[in-house]
This record gives C-alpha cells, sequence and structure tokens, in this order.
C-alpha cells in the first residue's frame, strides 16, 4: 500500500488554472504550485504576468498567460500554449469566472450571454480539451477540478446568469464524471460558500443586510477566505482523491448544513 502521505505527493505534475492571478484561482494556484507542481495561470490582462512573477520570485514553477475564455479561438490556442510550455498536462482547475447583477426582469441579455461563455461554455471546452489530453497517454491519468458555487444548490437574488451557470458547472462535472471515471479520470467540483473576495464586495459590506443574515447562518462563525480552498484543491488533484468522481464538495463553512 505504501506510505499514505505519498498519495497527496503532486510533485512534478503539471496544471492548468484558470483565472489563476487572485481570489480563489489564486491561492488554487498557489497551492498547487506549494505542493510542488508546474503551473500555467490563465487572466485576462497583463496582470497575470505579475502574478507569475511573484510565484517565480519564490522559486515555485509558474507561467502566466493571457487567455480571453469568452473568445473560442484564445480558449483553444491558450490551452495548447500552456500544455506546450508545461510538457504535458495532469491537472486542469476551471477557477475563472464573472459576475453581473440586476433584478431578475431587468436583467440584460448580453449580459446573460457573457457569464454563462465564461462561467459554463469556457470550462466545459476546457474539459473537452483535458481530456483529450490525458486519453494520449499509455495509463491514462488526470484530474479536473470545477468551480461550483453555493448557486450550484439554490438560486440566489438578482444573479440569474450566475445561478445557471453554476448549476450547469455542477451537472456538466457529473455527466462528464460518468464517461470519463472509467478511462482513468477524475472530473469533480468544488463549491465555495460566502467567500470574502472581490466577486462578492456587494454582498461584503457590514451596511448591506444580507451580509449579517448570511454570516448568521454559517456554523464556522465567518466568511471563507482564498486559503480555505488550498487543501481541498490538492487533495482533488492528488492519487488521494482518485476514487473521487463525480462529486461537488462544499467549502462553505457548513452553511448547507444549517
Amino acid at each position: 500500500m505504501g506510505n499514505s502521505k505519498d498519495l497527496f505527493d503532486i510533485r512534478g505534475k503539471k496544471a492548468i488554472v484558470t483565472g489563476g492571478t487572485r481570489g480563489l484561482g489564486g491561492a488554487m494556484a498557489r497551492a498547487l504550485l506549494e505542493a510542488g507542481a508546474s503551473v500555467v495561470i490563465f487572466g485576462t490582462t497583463e496582470k497575470v504576468y505579475a502574478a507569475a512573477e511573484t510565484f517565480q520570485k519564490e522559486n515555485l514553477d509558474c507561467y502566466g498567460l493571457i487567455v480571453d475564455l469568452s473568445m473560442t479561438e484564445e480558449r483553444d490556442t491558450g490551452f495548447y500554449k500552456a500544455v506546450t510550455l508545461l510538457g504535458g498536462l495532469d491537472i486542469l482547475v476551471n477557477a475563472a469566472g464573472i459576475q453581473r447583477r440586476f433584478p431578475c426582469e431587468e436583467f440584460p441579455e448580453e449580459d446573460w450571454r457573457d457569464v454563462i461563455e465564461v462561467n459554463m461554455t469556457a470550462p466545459f471546452v476546457l474539459c473537452q480539451l483535458a481530456a483529450r489530453e490525458f486519453l494520449k497517454k499509455e495509463r491514462t491519468a488526470g484530474k479536473i477540478i470545477n468551480v461550483a458555487s453555493m448557486l450550484s444548490f439554490f438560486g440566489g437574488m438578482t444573479v440569474p446568469a450566475y445561478a445557471a451557470s453554476k448549476g450547469g458547472v455542477a451537472q456538466f462535472t457529473k455527466a462528464l464524471s460518468n464517461e470519463l471515471a472509467g478511462k482513468g479520470i477524475q472530473v469533480n467540483a468544488i463549491a465555495p460558500g460566502y467567500m470574502d473576495t472581490d466577486l462578492n464586495t456587494a454582498l461584503t459590506d457590514p451596511s448591506n443586510p444580507r451580509f449579517q443574515e448570511i454570516t448568521e447562518r454559517i456554523p464556522a462563525h465567518r466568511w471563507g477566505t482564498p486559503a480555505d480552498m488550498a487543501g481541498i484543491t490538492v487533495f482533488l488533484a492528488s492519487r488521494a482523491s482518485d476514487y473521487i468522481t463525480g462529486a461537488i464538495i462544499p467549502v462553505d463553512g457548513g452553511y448547507l448544513s444549517k
């Protein structure tokens, strides 16, 4: 059986992390890097190069690429550039996401399309590309980690496109797992709870009644932070999770259980 701690060893593994410049994606990229993986992070601006350089200064093996996930050609080109830089691929983390807030009856169709494209279509396409890459291996193996949401489970307020996209992420995670698990590829999703990140600035204002309402429901008595994503990311990227697939795993301080 060997040493159980070796199950979590991802040294030398090669990973792509979308949205890896900051927030949850940045923390997930850092977790993989600090555990010994080589990582290409995708970002939408030149900030991705600064983020990669920060990691490099810590002697972590990181590269940055500008990739607009709303553009089909850029998705494909960015993916294959990353695989070339890494010399292969073992792990895909789909962490990039955008948010738009409007009352449902006023929600602009253009914003609906933007959110669906970046939050659901782009990760699905990258999952396809990653699966094809994994299947080229003599002994097929690969890890896909999608980022779902609490809104994969319920509808939220003023965010119908986001809720739809994250519900879709949860469902296609299960669908892909059904087809790929028997081929040595695990597909799972992390569903972060209420996280203190830029995406939630409208909610984290203490003057917003929803802030207190949400905080009171969390048994851990606090909002999550990007650092709370580190352990689950390494676990799902490692051999320790080889018999876990098609799971939507809440990282929510107990929010869903209350």
